[in-house]
């Protein structure tokens, strides 16, 4: 399951009590104060964890904290300071105020972040004692820790993100050039939630996909799923723009296009800015090359594209044209990276 969205309570461990002690031994008639500071508690932290792609680890689990320091005792003795509670997230979770809606941190990958300091603790009376005060009675109590109501809102980290209408295909693409197995059939809203896949390209170079769900007319004022989902592409440096060569509702590919781009735009004029690259899919229902080569001109010469536009035509059924695209894409996304070679469909 994909969760992208919870809210959560964290709380550091409260800084244990300073111990008040008088030392008593043999031949020490007089004695003394030896009563030892309380430990102090633990913090909570957030670690990005490559591994992750989804907050549904805290579905069910409100309260994350760290324990409590331990009293200091007798003897000059510490009392131990509390665990840490390390909180696992994915990268890319954003970490918000609950209370303020102020972003309070956006987790990089690998990075670890303090959200909550443990309290201090307390001190013993052998910390008061003095010439004038000889034999304190007196000790301080550990502090509390620090807590906070957190709202965690995931967008994924991915270099390409698919987008297009329903049926464009975004599935049987991601299943073709990544080892991803997302659902695919042949009906509106096959995928539910973001998908990502990687592409291996070589032994140390892959593009990161992220599959978006099909959006509607409307996404961006929240229809459907859209603004669960159009948030997602934001992080994303290329977007892959999935046109079905041939809409089975009768439409034109330029025309879902234009839907699409509207959609992004309406949501963020930061993300209709985003670098594109337009891949015309379900090329293999064409008879001949001749038949896709010009549907491409006939898609370039509607949409008015200029040069620094690409059109590639593909199949992510059959595999065709996967090179073509891997090679645009890593051009995009890695201007001086290395040509794409040795790469198999599926």
């Amino acid at each position: 399951m994909f969760v992208d969205q919870v809210s959560i309570t964290v709380k550091a461990g409260d800084g244990g009590d300073g111990c008040v002690s008088f030392r008593r031994a043999k031949y020490v008639p007089k004695g003394g104060p030896d009563g030892g500071d309380g430990g102090k508690g633990g913090d909570v932290l957030f670690y990005a964890d490559p591994g992750l792609n989804t907050l549904i680890d805290f579905r069910g689990v409100r309260h994350w904290s760290a324990t409590d320091g331990e009293p200091g005792r007798g003897k000059q003795q510490f009392g131990h300071a509390g665990a840490d509670r390390v909180i696992k997230v994915p990268p890319g979770t954003l970490l918000y105020d609950e209370d303020t809606g102020e972003l309070v941190h956006d987790l990089a990958p690998d990075e670890t972040y303090l959200i909550a300091r443990g309290g201090r603790g307390g001190f013993g009376n052998e910390h008061f004692k003095s010439p004038t005060n000889q034999a304190p009675r007196q000790s301080t109590p550990g502090e509390p820790g620090e807590r906070f109501d957190l709202r965690l809102e995931l967008k994924l980290i991915a270099e390409v993100g698919l987008v297009g209408l329903p049926n464009a295909g975004k599935s049987t693409l991601l299943k073709a050039l990544t080892r991803a197995h997302p659902k695919i059939a042949d009906y509106p809203f096959t995928t539910l939630s973001p998908q990502l896949g990687i592409a291996e390209i070589g032994p140390s170079r892959r593009l990161v996909f992220a599959d978006i769900p099909g959006l509607i007319e409307g996404a961006a004022q929240g229809a459907g799923l859209g603004h669960d989902f159009l948030r997602h592409i934001e992080r994303t440096q290329v977007i892959l723009h999935l046109l079905d060569a041939r809409p089975v509702d009768g439409s034109t590919p330029a025309a879902n296009y234009r839907a699409i781009r509207g959609e992004l735009g309406g949501y963020s004029s930061e993300l209709a800015e985003k670098r594109e690259l337009i891949a015309l899919n379900k090329t293999d229902l064409f008879a001949s090359e001749a038949e896709t080569n010009e549907a491409v001109r006939a898609l370039r010469t509607e949409l008015r594209l200029g040069s620094e536009t690409d059109v590639v035509p593909i199949s992510g059924a059959t595999g065709t044209g996967m090179i073509p695209l891997l090679e645009a894409l890593w051009k995009m996304v890695h201007p001086a990276g290395e040509k794409v070679e040795g790469w198999k469909a599926g």
